[in-house]
Order: structure tokens, then C-alpha cells, then sequence
């Protein structure tokens, strides 16, 4: 594929993450941060965030499977897990965190099972369509950092 089809393809596919809400502002501010000294700055974010949130996502599950729930272990996990979805600005993600920590303060087991589903279920959407973004990022080489346009 010629460079000029990538780019617009890059451009196309990081707009179509903002318009899906998968992606919010706080995406913009990552890349904002990436420069020529770190043009993989962002891909280099979002894949630690993939790495040590998985390690959150196994506390939950297990704490999911006690027959007596600790919501406010469950809590504290889903707090760190919607603050780190946050930092990369996954939107639905976050909004699903948001409403798993609200079943968590009413004792609600069963909203909180339902809602961890949707959770990973949207943290690996966005993972797909993120690798997806950073693999047309890449063909179309170093020029094509992503920014947001003015």
C-alpha cells in the first residue's frame, strides 16, 4: 500500500476509535506527549497498560469466584483497574468500571459478574482495535505520528 493510503488510513482508523467512543481526550494527550525522540510513545503506553492490567483483571476474576464477595477488595481492584483504563483514555472501559464500583457500594454481586463481562469484553475490543491502529501506524512509518489536528 503506498505511504499516502497508509497515513490516510491511519487517520481514518483513530478517528473511527474516537467516533465508536472507544477512545477519549485523554488518547489526545498521549500523543501529545510523543515526539521524535519517543515516536512510540503511545503504542509503548498502551501495551503496558495491556501487560499490568491483566494482572488486575486476574485479581478480580478471582475475587469474583469466592462464594463471599469482598466488595471493598473488589473495589479497590476496579478502582486501580479504571484509573490505569483512564490514563490511556479508554472510554468504555472506564464507564464500564464506573458502573462495576457502583454495584460494588450497593453489595450487588450479580451486577458486578454482569458488569466485569462487559468490562472484558470492551477491554478486548479496544485491544484488537488498537494493535489494529499501531500496525497501520507503523507501515506508514516514523512521519506519521499521530496527532490530533488543530
Amino acid at each position: 500500500m503506498e505511504r499516502t493510503q497508509l497515513r490516510r488510513q491511519v487517520a481514518l482508523t483513530r478517528q473511527s476509535l474516537f467516533d465508536q467512543g472507544f477512545l477519549d481526550e485523554q488518547f489526545i494527550q498521549l500523543e501529545d506527549l510523543q515526539d521524535d525522540a519517543n515516536p512510540n510513545f503511545v503504542e509503548e503506553v498502551v501495551t503496558l497498560y495491556y501487560r499490568d492490567s491483566a494482572r488486575l483483571i486476574t485479581n478480580i476474576e478471582k475475587a469474583l469466584e469466592k462464594n463471599s464477595l469482598d466488595f471493598n477488595k473488589l473495589d479497590g481492584f476496579m478502582h486501580q483497574f479504571k484509573g490505569s483504563s483512564s490514563s490511556i483514555g479508554a472510554k468504555k472501559v472506564k464507564a464500564e468500571c464506573t458502573l462495576f464500583r457502583e454495584y460494588c457500594r450497593a453489595g450487588n454481586g450479580e451486577g458486578c459478574t454482569r458488569t466485569f463481562q462487559q468490562i472484558k469484553k470492551e477491554y478486548a475490543t479496544l485491544k484488537r482495535k488498537l494493535e489494529a491502529y499501531f500496525q497501520v501506524v507503523r507501515q506508514a512509518g516514523p512521519a506519521e505520528t499521530a496527532c490530533w489536528p488543530k
